[in-house]
């Protein structure tokens, strides 16, 4: 069972280690604001999140921690929980200021906001 834990902890810290460089890739890559901030959103959830299940994962697998690894196990998917609630809140309201201000240049293929007539007004 330890072995199954370790591969697979350590198996999303690889992926997390991809997600993370991809969205990195994203933000220097992509053009305008919008599109670079949901590359960084992915890589805030992403290169974060699923690190963080992959060291809980670890820390139960590793026997030598004691009634420690469980504490570590605590603090790594409470941590995981408030990155994957919050990134996107804040995200969202990233993306809201910058549609409102009128600041950020809106070249899209379809503008649902626009088109409705309500706005977030």
């Amino acid at each position: 069972m330890e072995l199954v834990l370790t591969i697979l902890g350590l198996a999303l810290l690889v992926v997390g280690a991809f997600l993370e460089l991809v969205g990195t890739v994203g933000i220097l890559r992509l053009r305008g604001f919008f599109n670079r901030l949901h590359a960084a959103t992915v890589s805030a959830i992403g290169g974060s999140v699923v690190p963080l299940l992959g060291l809980s994962l670890l820390s139960v697998a590793l026997e030598d921690l004691g009634a420690r690894r469980f504490h570590l196990l605590g603090i790594c998917l409470v941590a995981a929980l408030l990155i994957l609630i919050l990134a996107p809140a804040g995200a969202h309201a990233l993306a809201r200021a910058a549609y409102r201000s009128g600041e950020v240049a809106k070249d899209f293929t379809y503008d649902a906001i626009s088109e409705d007539g309500v706005g977030w007004d």
